[in-house]
């Protein structure tokens, strides 16, 4: 004879869904995405401002970059990391708030041809 469980007799219960903290982080990453929109709508309509931010980044100024951008008011904290290519920002909660996210924005300022062989 062959016994058959059913899935339920076998199957691991999950533990009760609380959806708090994942609202919270929900909200949290709505203040985010509005401070990456601020500096996003700063870069793409004040030549200068970019320029300033680009200059910055390539002569190794990450203090300065991120003067920059918290001197368009943001609250989230910042974090940057640039190369030839570009930027990637990415906005935490602020400092003493509950990590419960972060936003990775990605930016490119330059494009180097493929190379021909």
């Amino acid at each position: 004879m062959v016994y058959f469980l059913s899935p339920a007799a076998w199957a691991r219960p999950y533990p009760p869904v609380d959806p708090a903290i994942f609202s919270q982080s929900a909200a949290t990453a709505q203040t985010l995405m509005n401070d990456a929109g601020v500096i996003l709508k700063r870069l793409a309509e004040s030549r200068s401002f970019a320029a300033s931010v680009m200059s910055a980044a390539q002569e190794g100024k990450t203090d300065e970059v991120k003067r920059l951008l918290r001197s368009l008011g943001i609250r989230s904290q910042t974090e940057v990391y640039f190369n030839p290519d570009g930027i990637r920002l990415t906005l935490l909660p602020p400092p003493g708030t509950f990590p419960c996210c972060q936003l990775v924005v990605g930016l490119r300022w330059n494009v180097f041809p493929p190379s021909h062989r």
